[in-house]
This record gives C-alpha cells, structure tokens and sequence, in this order.
C-alpha cells in the first residue's frame, strides 16, 4: 500500500538561497533502487528508436557469372566471362553471407508494471546522494535534492546559469562536463562517433518554452525535460541509475502526480 507520508525537502532561489521547503512523498525517497530492473526498461526502451533495416534480395546476384567447373587450376567460383570472380561472398561486390532482414525482431518488450516500477526505482535514485555519487557526479557540498523555484525557469544566460550551479557547489560537476572528451577506440572513429561526451545533469522544468532551455544548451552533457517528456533514459542514461537531476518547484509537483498514477494502479 503506498505510504501517505510526506517528506520535507529545501528549496532554493533563483540566487541560489535558500526559499523555504516543500514537501514529497516519502515512498518516492524510500523505494529500493533495483538495478537489474532499471536497465531492462532502458534497454526496452531505447530498443523503440532502432529502426528496421534489410538488404535487396537480390544485392549482389545480378551477374552472368557462372562457374567455370574443374580443369583450369582456378577456385571453382562464379566467375564472368573475363575471368573476374563474382556472385559469391568472399569476392568483390559479391553478395552477403548473412544479410540484415527486415522481420527481425529488434524491440525488447517489457510489461508495463514493470516499466512502471522501473521509472519510479530510477525516480527514487536521483533523490539519494550515494547513489548519485556512485555514478560518477561530483556534488562537492551541494545537497540532493536540487531543487529551484519557479524563477530559475526564466535565466537566459549560459553565463547566468553556470554561474548559478556553481554556487550552490556543483563546481567540480561543471569542471567535469567541460573537460576535455575522451576519443573512442577502435572503429567507431570512422562512423560518427568519435567523442565520447560525459553526461551532466538533468534540469527538469514545466514548460519547454522556458529561456533557460536555451541557456542550458550551452552547457555540455545537459539535458532539459519537462515531466510529461521524461521517461528511464533520461533519468537513467545507458541504464544506470543515479543521474544528477535539477528540479523546478512546478515540475517536482507534476512528477510526483504523474508517479502516484503509477503506484496507485
């Protein structure tokens, strides 16, 4: 049965001081953080982004070539009339041995309950500062959660808003999102994804059209949603959970109606 206690949480300023406090559902901040079951309805769904892809049936195969048979000390591949192998895998512009189909199955199914406990354990790890910690923030002295008023959602200056962040101690946060990016490995180099980006915090507001959506965008790794648009990859990215979240007043309110729905049922 879901607990109708309520837990006291501070609230800040769009100066960073404090401005009284607020109140949340304790079962949001009491919930057990699963793991396991966090990244099964990430992988769930990320998997509705990928797109189905296949191959022409016939890619490969519109050649004349034919084997030549035995008898000429050659491999015993098609081969045209000049004597250019074709048709087969291992030649050039052969066809495929295995090529991608389109009815291959490629989305993860999860039950909803499921996915609905997952986004409420995901919910709960963003307010718990070990868990946070352990996905690799530095919080340095600012506490969890970050919670701003209704004003925050009108800065519209990165200038204004880095300045902001690090006032209220995430100065060694922003440090590690401006660092230098980390080059892959291997052949993802050569395939569009030769950085890879650290993932900052999440700033959750109530209206998408707010300045400080722009203001934000400056700042590398962070993510702006509203509380309609939020789902487990944003609070979970790559399904681990504990990503740092900055909350306005209006929008925790508006989660924490969305994730009643969700216990509720």
């Amino acid at each position: 049965m879901m607990s109708l206690e309520q837990a006291r949480i501070k609230v800040l300023s769009e100066k960073g001081e404090e401005d009284g406090e607020a109140s949340i559902p304790s079962f949001i901040l009491q919930m057990e953080v699963e793991d396991y079951l966090v990244r099964r309805a990430f992988l769930a769904a990320q998997s509705r982004r990928l797109q189905p892809q296949g191959r022409d049936p016939m890619a490969g195969k519109r050649t004349t070539a034919e084997s030549w048979g035995v008898g000429y000390g050659i491999a015993r591949v098609p081969r045209t009339e000049r004597g250019v192998a074709r048709f087969a895998p291992m030649t050039v512009k052969g066809r495929v041995t295995h090529p991608p189909r389109v009815e291959k199955k490629i989305r993860k199914e999860i039950n909803r309950k499921e996915y609905r406990k997952a986004f409420v354990s995901a919910l709960s790890a963003v307010f718990k500062k070990e868990t946070v910690e352990r996905r690799g923030h530095r919080l340095g002295s600012a506490s969890i959660p970050v919670v701003f008023t209704k004003e925050f959602e009108d800065i519209s200056k990165t200038r204004e808003l880095v300045t902001l962040l690090g006032k209220i101690g995430l100065e060694q946060e922003l440090e590690r999102v401006y660092s230098r990016p980390r080059v892959r490995c291997g052949k993802s180099k050569w395939r569009g994804r030769r950085l890879r980006r650290r993932v900052g915090p999440l700033i959750v507001v109530s209206n998408q059209g707010a300045s400080v959506v722009k203001a934000a965008s400056g700042i590398p790794g962070v993510d702006v949603k509203t509380p309609e648009r939020l789902s487990i990859i944003d609070l979970a990215p790559g399904g681990v959970p504990g990503r740092l979240t900055i909350w306005t007043l209006p929008a925790l309110e508006r989660i924490v109606e969305r994730v009643r729905k969700y216990v509720s049922k």
